[in-house]
């Protein structure tokens, strides 16, 4: 009888423990399903799964995971999409599954996932979902063309006023100060050089910033440009960040994986139309992150 109870109880455990494998492999990507499976880059930059994400010439004009790797939303436009249309594609049941279109646009997530940054609102997460989008308040009422949020809640934002259409934006923060969000203060004249500010990526830590903006001295349309923080808080030169990221094409919307490896950014180039319109197509790109740390000056 003994013997009996203690082989139902190593057979319990037993099930219990394959049982808990399965859920934990339901619940995160494994590490080959990690990016669709794409073979990770080194330091050359290289489309990212172009046939999942952006096929048939389709332009991917963003797309950022989930801290978890399960959610990855993404914009398409051109091709056979006339207007920009939102997707996303989910990680189920061990693996991806189809894109299906969403009415989330353009979302970052902060580092613990329970907040989603959305346009110039935010969500916060519930026991039921997202909560109802919400205002961090009038510092972001002249924001336009993109914005990043720090760990310490800080955003850091391209601020337009009256110049919006001569291209003249202005890189700016506004920090989080007693449950309030300070007025926007503009960064420096020689971080706000060139026209087209626009898609800033502040590190979680705001050790550096990145953006794409148009430059005299760049390589052809707007490339992306990095400026490292000093432990003064001051901002050092903005680097362009060369010949490996940038081209003859338009390079812009850095963004950094949660896990820090790998830096993803847009790559394309304007195309005319049968009609004489102008249209961008582009690919989203990714490179390792080294290539931001080979940037980084040397104590």
């Amino acid at each position: 009888m003994m013997k009996f109870i203690s082989l139902f109880i190593s057979l319990l455990l037993f099930i219990l423990i394959m049982s808990s494998k399965s859920y934990s492999k339901d619940e995160s990507p494994t590490l080959e399903n990690h990016y669709f499976g794409e073979k990770p880059p080194g330091l050359i930059p290289k489309p990212f799964a172009p046939d999942i994400i952006s096929p048939e010439g389709s332009f991917l004009e963003g797309g950022s995971f989930s801290p978890d790797m399960k959610e990855y939303y993404f914009t398409r436009k051109n091709g056979k999409y006339k207007k920009r249309e939102f997707f996303v594609i989910r990680y189920k049941n061990n693996r991806w599954g189809q894109e299906s279109e969403t009415d989330i646009r353009w979302p970052q997530f902060s580092g613990d996932g329970n907040t989603m940054y959305i346009g110039k609102e935010y969500r916060e997460r519930t026991d039921t979902g997202w909560s109802a989008p919400k205002s961090p308040g009038e510092f972001l009422k002249q924001n336009a063309h993109g914005l990043s949020v720090s760990s310490k809640g800080t955003y850091y934002f391209p601020l337009f006023k009256k110049d919006f259409y001569t291209g003249h934006g202005k890189l700016s923060y506004s920090r989080l100060t007693d449950g309030q969000y300070e007025s926007p203060v503009k960064l420096s004249n020689e971080m706000n050089e060139g026209k087209w500010i626009a898609h800033p990526y502040i590190a979680p830590d705001e050790s550096y910033l990145m953006w794409d903006v148009v430059r005299e001295e760049g390589y052809g349309q707007a490339d992306l440009y990095i400026s490292f923080k000093q432990e003064d808080g001051s901002w050092l030169s903005p680097i362009n960040m060369g010949s490996i990221i940038n081209s003859e094409r338009q390079e812009s919307a850095p963004i950094v994986t949660h896990d820090g490896k790998y830096l993803f950014f847009t790559r394309g180039d304007w195309e005319i139309k049968e009609d004489g319109s102008r249209q961008y197509v582009g690919k989203r790109y990714w490179v390792d992150t080294q290539i931001i740390e080979s940037l980084r000056p040397k104590r």
